[in-house]
């Protein structure tokens, strides 16, 4: 927290995590798939053996970590890095191996040095699901855990925000269950008033163009975005005629990263502001 906000840039690669570092933000979400909104990242695992120990070499078995987005990551940033846990795009109601995935992941996003946690799961009928929310918090535990979005999908906010708060989340990250932070205020405001000692994050299609009146709207002191630009890639041979993707997806020969100077810009009217 610094001048009395923060600023968190939810970034899938090491350069946009840099980027958004170099720009002034406080914090990073670390993600993949964010053409979905979002999924979990690579943290690498531990497989193969290491020289020397593996069967009758008569020491233990010692296995060699493989490095992933998160690791790479926090040995290329000082700021505290925040790994989102989802395993899909879509929904928020997981089944029991989803479940279990989602409970793999944050022990890994703990062993490799995630400074904090995001996730959220609902129930079929658009409320916190608390038994499985309690469990993950256990798994999370002792790292500071982010309610995302999924809040946005919930069918009564003022409800869910107090479930939020008895099971002990830090914060929430929320759009005002709107198509963007900008349509959502008043309701956000309204969140804002009641959080207590939970932290409202604004997220959704924040930009230059409208952080000065979200923020002044809203009482929040903690805004999420993206800030990214398209880049042009590398690659000289092309081939129009292949994608890799569903037809939404981004296009194979641009990448978008994080930009230093639309971070710089944002954190510059927060500053105005606050």
């Amino acid at each position: 927290m610094d001048d009395g906000f923060l600023m968190e840039v939810c970034v899938d690669s090491v350069e946009s995590a840099v980027n958004a570092e170099r720009g002034g933000a406080g914090r990073i979400e670390l993600c993949a798939g964010l053409v979905e909104g979002g999924t979990t990242p690579s943290m690498g695992e531990s497989r193969r053996p290491a020289p020397g120990t593996g069967p009758g070499a008569g020491t233990e078995r010692r296995l060699l970590p493989r490095a992933g987005l998160l690791q790479v990551v926090k040995q290329c940033v000082r700021v505290p890095v925040f790994v989102l846990i989802r395993p899909r795009g879509g929904d928020f109601l997981y089944s029991d191996r989803e479940v279990e995935v989602m409970k793999a992941d944050a022990r890994l996003a703990k062993l490799h040095g995630a400074d904090g946690l995001v996730l959220g799961a609902l129930t079929e009928d658009g409320r916190v699901d608390t038994e499985l929310c309690t469990a993950l918090l256990a798994v999370c535990r002792p790292l500071p855990v982010t309610f995302h979005r999924a809040f946005d999908m919930v069918h009564d906010p003022l409800v869910a925000l107090e479930t939020l708060i008895s099971l002990g989340f830090e914060r929430v990250l929320t759009s005002g269950c709107d198509s963007s932070a900008l349509e959502g205020l008043s309701l956000i405001k309204r969140l804002v008033e009641q959080v207590g000692v939970l932290r409202a994050a604004l997220g959704g299609g924040i930009t230059e163009r409208n952080l000065q009146r979200i923020l002044e709207g809203s009482g929040a002191s903690e805004f999420h975005c993206s800030a990214r630009s398209v880049r042009d890639s590398g690659m000289k041979f092309r081939n129009p005629n292949v994608a890799m993707g569903a037809s939404f997806s981004a296009p194979e020969y641009s990448i978008k990263v994080a930009d230093v100077a639309k971070v710089r810009t944002l954190n510059a009217i927060a500053k105005n502001i606050l």
